[in-house]
C-alpha cells in the first residue's frame, strides 16, 4: 500500500456510527425513501460545492426532473441553466448525458453495480461507490477529502492526508468498515460527516470528537505534517474560472444568442475573455461564433 501499512486493531467505526446517529445533519439524501436518482444528482452537485448551496438547488432540480427520463427529455441548455451558480457547469452536462443513458439503457433506473455506474458519462470512482453505498446500501469503501483527513489523523498519525491515492485510501477505509452492510454504510457516512464538521482542516474540534481517545495524531502530540501535500485550488478572483462564470451567467440569462460585444462587457481583458469563451465552446457549455452570437448548448 505504497509503503503504508493499514493499521489493525483500531476500532473507530463503533464510536463514529454512534456519534453519527445522534448528531448527523438532517439532509435530504439521508432521509428514508430518498430515490437513487436523487442520490446521484446530490453527489454530483456536492462535488466542490458547499452543502448549504446544494440543498435548495437539489430540491428544485428533483421537483422539475424527478426521474432521469424527465431530465433526458429536456435540452442540455436547460440543465445548464438550472445549474445556475453551483459552479463547474460541465457537471450539468455530464448529469444530462448520464440521465440519457440511464433512461435509454437502464429502464430509467439508476444502476446499482459500481462498474455499471462507472460506465455512465461523467461518473467517477467516488460517485459510483457513493451511489452504490448511500442509495442501495451495498458495502464499499467511500473516500472523499474529509474521509482521507480523518483516516490520516486517526490511523496514520498524520496531520494532513497528502495527495489522493486510491491504492492507499480505499484499503485504509476498507480496514475500518464493519462486515454488516448497514453498519458499513453508516461508517462511511459517519467518517465523512466527522471530517466535515469536527475533524476539519484547520482548528479541528478534538474535544468534541468521538474518537479522540484513539486518534494516533492526537496521541503523538499533533506533529506538523512534513510529507507531500494535496494540491491547493488556484485563486478564483481574476482567474479564467471567474471569467467563464461571468460569461455563463450572461448565457443563462438570455433566451437569444449573446453577441460578442455583449460578452465583451463582462470582462476587460480581451485575451483572457477570448480564452475563457473558447474553452466554454470546447467544453460544450456554449455554442456559436462571433458572427451569430453565443448561447447555451441546444443538444
Amino acid at each position: 500500500m505504497d509503503d503504508l501499512a493499514v493499521p489493525s486493531g483500531t476500532d473507530i467505526a463503533s464510536p463514529v456510527v454512534a456519534w453519527f446517529r445522534e448528531r448527523a445533519r438532517d439532509l435530504p439524501w439521508r432521509r428514508p425513501g430518498f430515490p437513487a436518482w436523487g442520490t446521484l444528482v446530490s453527489e454530483i452537485m456536492l462535488q466542490q460545492t458547499q452543502v448549504a448551496r446544494v440543498v435548495p438547488r437539489l430540491e428544485a432540480w428533483l421537483t422539475r426532473w424527478p426521474t432521469p427520463a424527465d431530465l433526458a427529455a429536456s435540452p442540455p441548455s436547460e440543465a445548464v441553466r438550472a445549474w445556475d451558480r453551483l459552479g463547474y457547469p460541465r457537471r450539468a452536462l455530464a448529469l444530462h448525458a448520464a440521465a440519457t443513458v440511464i433512461a435509454e439503457q437502464h429502464g430509467n433506473v439508476v444502476p446499482r453495480d459500481v462498474d455499471a455506474l462507472l460506465a455512465l458519462p461523467g461518473i467517477g470512482d467516488y460517485t459510483a461507490r457513493a451511489v452504490a453505498v448511500f442509495a442501495y446500501g451495498d458495502r464499499h469503501p467511500v473516500v472523499d477529502v474529509n474521509v482521507r483527513r480523518v483516516l490520516a489523523r486517526a490511523l496514520l498519525g498524520q496531520g494532513e492526508p497528502g495527495p489522493a491515492k486510491a491504492k492507499q485510501d480505499l484499503p485504509l477505509m476498507e480496514s475500518v468498515l464493519p462486515a454488516d452492510r448497514e453498519e458499513a454504510a453508516a461508517t462511511n457516512a459517519g467518517v465523512m460527516e466527522l471530517g466535515a464538521l469536527v475533524c476539519v482542516a484547520r482548528a479541528p474540534a478534538c474535544d468534541a470528537c468521538p474518537i479522540a481517545d484513539r486518534c494516533a495524531w492526537r496521541a503523538a502530540g499533533y506533529p506538523e505534517h512534513d510529507g507531500p501535500r494535496a494540491p491547493k485550488q488556484a485563486r478564483f478572483a481574476g482567474s479564467d474560472r471567474q471569467v467563464r462564470g461571468l460569461i455563463m451567467a450572461e448565457l443563462r440569462a438570455s433566451d437569444v444568442p449573446v453577441t460578442v460585444d455583449e460578452v465583451a462587457l463582462v470582462w476587460p481583458d480581451a485575451e483572457q475573455r477570448a480564452r475563457a469563451l473558447a474553452s466554454l465552446v470546447r467544453d460544450g457549455l456554449a455554442e456559436g461564433d462571433d458572427a451569430s452570437g453565443y448561447r447555451l448548448p441546444r443538444g
